[in-house]
């Protein structure tokens, strides 16, 4: 049970306007895709009286696509000192920002007359989705009791995929999916932003970052009472008193201290490999193939984007069980058991493609692998990869580690985006091996090498990472260091 209502309020308002715009931006940019091509061409045609060639229009496209994973790389980057100097809340606020920009820019595009205009506001767009994309797990891990850890911090993943199919359904034709009202649609991400800077000033900053970044024990204590909704939090009040007393004298670190730091290095690892598998396991992908396949098992073209409206409502229900029962289950079989469907699930995909003409019913056996696929995206790797990195890093070392992490992320997603077709190309019906290599080889090392984090303080967790990092030191025979150096290295 929640015990606040103001943790409850303070998870909304932090979602609507953080990782909510991430999904959202991701599928109000599919409607439109025919409607913004004849006006980058029409807009072309008018400055120099010359229309654009095909393949032109398609490599505007393309840019126009691929600029939102490149702003996310710069938000990601940006996230990590943002979170040190501004606090989480007030990053999160000023965040927003670069989405009122991005939705002025595209609101006013086509009055403008000038398909560039789309460009820059995807790009900003990109910016705010990787802000918040790292702060947000990390304000709301680090405001949770204990025991609700990872559901509170899990529900970025619930807003992401609640945005991905808001963003369906507004995209419509029927609301602002239509040719006339396409700038509408991209500028409605507005509208999240002015909730959450109307909502988020109200609620506390991040108790951890008062006491261990600020030294402010007594706003630290005040925002812990509110966010408990009790005044007896003594007992988390000295837990984070120890953290403090762990970190003292230490200086935030940069992503290039936690390469260097043998102290951290099954973390690294740890958060490289999972963060990296989030996109590389053909999840998005899933999307590209949706409209195809629906087509192929005789869904009318015009009833598609409804249908595809429920690719993104499987992710939803997913992530909010995900979210319910993270803290009974723990981390470690979320993980193993969605990687471990995912490459069962792109066997019988790949199986089923190859047969698609052959045999009558395949079509509807690839329908069926498509929400398979997405429904074990959901149960884990969704929403536990952005937990894990708050769980497994000190206060020091967390935004470093986010922004690592998120640098992966989009870097990986641009990746993907850029490969697949040629991928497709390639490999034809066997497109999925590279992602079923890719599930495999982290449902072994989850299996193998990841520690369960469920109910553990982060000291605890931090003690446990520590006796790995220093096993291999420890049976080194030239490593002859005191006892009481080791057990203090963070």
């Amino acid at each position: 049970k929640i015990q606040s209502k103001i943790l409850i309020l303070t998870i909304c308002a932090a979602g609507i306007g953080g990782t909510f715009q991430y999904g959202y931006n991701i599928s109000i940019i599919n409607t439109p895709t025919s409607y913004i091509q004849t006006f980058m061409n029409e807009t072309w045609l008018e400055r120099t009286g010359i229309p654009l060639e095909s393949n032109v229009i398609l490599l505007l496209w393309s840019f126009t696509v691929s600029v939102y994973p490149l702003g996310g790389l710069a938000g990601a980057v940006l996230a990590g000192p943002m979170a040190i100097k501004l606090g989480r809340k007030m990053s999160l606020l000023l965040n927003n920002v670069f989405v009122i920009i991005a939705a002025v820019l595209s609101g006013f595009s086509r009055t403008a007359k000038s398909f560039e205009m789309i460009m820059l506001g995807r790009f900003f767009t990109g910016i705010n989705a990787g802000v918040s994309m790292n702060i947000q797990p990390m304000y709301l891990a680090e405001s949770a009791p204990k025991k609700l850890r990872g559901s509170v911090a899990l529900t970025s993943a619930s807003f992401t995929a609640l945005g991905l199919v808001l963003g369906q359904v507004v995209g419509i034709r029927e609301l602002l999916g239509g040719e006339e009202s396409w700038p509408f649609l991209l500028a409605s991400n507005v509208v999240p932003a002015l909730i959450q800077l109307t909502a988020l000033p109200w609620l506390p900053e991040s108790p951890r970052y008062l006491l261990i970044d600020r030294g402010d024990e007594e706003s630290c204590l005040s925002a812990l009472q509110k966010l408990r909704g009790s005044s007896d939090v003594s007992a988390e009040l000295q837990e984070m008193l120890a953290e403090q007393a762990a970190v003292k004298g230490q200086r935030p670190k940069n992503p290039w201290d936690l390469f260097r730091n043998p102290a951290l290095r099954w973390q690294l690892i740890s958060i490289i490999v999972l963060s990296s598998a989030m996109q590389l396991c053909g999840n998005d992908s899933m999307y590209f193939y949706a409209a195809y396949v629906f087509q192929e098992a005789g869904i009318p073209q015009e009833k598609i984007p409804y249908v595809t409206i429920g690719t993104g409502s499987c992710e939803l229900i997913t992530s909010v069980t995900s979210t319910m029962v993270i803290d009974y289950a723990g981390r470690r079989p979320l993980l193993l058991g969605g990687y471990s469907f995912m490459a069962g699930w792109a066997i019988v995909f790949m199986v089923a493609l190859s047969q698609q003409t052959q045999i009558s019913w395949m079509p509807y056996l690839s329908v069926a692998c498509i929400f398979a696929y997405i429904l074990s995206f959901g149960i884990g790797p969704a929403g536990v990869t952005g937990v894990l990195p708050t769980e497994v890093f000190d206060q020091m070392s967390r935004p470093a580690a986010y922004m690592i992490c998120g640098s992966l992320l989009w870097f990986n997603l641009f990746l993907v985006g850029t490969a697949f077709p040629f991928i497709v190309k390639s490999l034809a019906h066997f497109c999925y091996v590279p992602f079923l290599v890719v599930c495999i080889c982290t449902a072994l090392y989850v299996g193998f090498f990841l520690p369960e984090t469920k109910g553990k303080s982060f000291l605890e967790i931090s003690e446990e990472f520590k006796k790995r990092n220093f096993k291999a030191q420890n049976h080194e025979p030239l490593y002859k260091g005191p006892e009481e150096i080791c057990s203090t290295i963070l």
